[in-house]
């Protein structure tokens, strides 16, 4: 299967996309251009900056957004203002970089250093009483994460290990028994955003793998997207039903002219349909 157009090369570092019906529709980020962008239903590009960086970014229960900053938190409030939370480190080298809500309203984001450094980043969980936790340690490229239907698995991608990893999930214990579920790296291929479809299939982006791969529950490859544009960061599924997976790439370090679609919102009828967005709780 191959994957259509939908906008022209937009974003500088297009990543996380989230389809939310409170918010109308599609939003992702162009991540180190610090904006929100937003797909209109005649097919415009919105464009809103909120910050240096803007890493991943949620619907709040309550209106508005979550979202993953250079160094922390901020929320979106129902009536589009943004408030930063107390930075939750101070190092300018380290950056968050992906995130996403668990079933009971947490918001995770996890960081990386800008040069990439192994072992430098964390896994951080904002609760919905502005308590910042570490969730994990040792993290290089903290990515793609995502729970199951029904909530009790969880699965992440570290980029720097080739590996699509999955924990068991319970709010009390959290993230436990990480466990390898699809191992890429032989295949020198990395793993960057994912998401959960309603049936548990987990849906992988192929950073510099120009495809995003469709695995069934039991970690089994089901099948191959392919997108016209190498650098791919992240999916989701919206549209009518979650019926459609959009798919978002980068042009980061690319050359004027090299991948001249790089940058652009991309969409694929796959055939099965997604889970709505769970929600930050705060």
């Amino acid at each position: 299967m191959r994957a259509e157009q939908v906008t022209d090369p937009v974003a500088y570092h297009g990543e996380g996309p989230v389809w939310s019906e409170g918010w109308g529709g599609l939003r992702w980020v162009d991540m180190l251009a610090g904006d929100v962008l937003s797909l209109g239903a005649d097919g415009t590009v919105g464009r809103r900056h909120v910050g240096r960086v803007a890493a991943a970014l949620r619907p709040r229960r309550g209106g508005g957004a979550v979202i993953g900053v250079e160094r922390g938190f901020a929320l979106e409030d129902a009536d589009g203002t943004v408030r930063p939370l107390p930075e939750v480190w101070t190092d300018p080298g380290v950056r968050m970089n992906e995130g996403g809500c668990d079933p009971d309203g947490r918001f995770y984001c996890g960081s990386m250093a800008y040069d990439q450094k192994p072992g430098a980043a964390r896994l951080y969980r904002l609760d919905p009483d502005g308590s910042v936790h570490v969730v994990l340690e040792g993290v290089t490229i903290s990515n793609g994460l995502e729970w199951s239907p029904d909530g009790t698995r969880a699965y992440y991608n570290d980029t720097a290990t080739g590996r699509v990893d999955v924990f068991d999930y319970d709010r009390e214990a959290g993230l436990t028994g990480r466990r390898t579920f699809a191992d890429l790296a032989g295949e020198e291929l990395a793993p960057d955003g994912l998401t959960v479809d309603a049936r548990g299939g987990v849906w992988v982006a192929l950073a510099g793998g120009g495809a995003v791969r469709h695995y069934r529950p039991d970690g089994r490859l089901a099948g191959v997207v392919e997108v016209p544009a190498r650098k791919v960061t992240a999916c989701t599924f919206g549209g009518p039903g979650l019926g459609t997976l959009y798919i978002t790439t980068s042009r980061e370090g690319l050359e004027p002219g090299e991948d001249p679609l790089a940058g652009a919102l991309f969409r694929a009828e796959v055939g099965v349909r997604g889970q709505p967005a769970r929600e930050f709780a705060g």
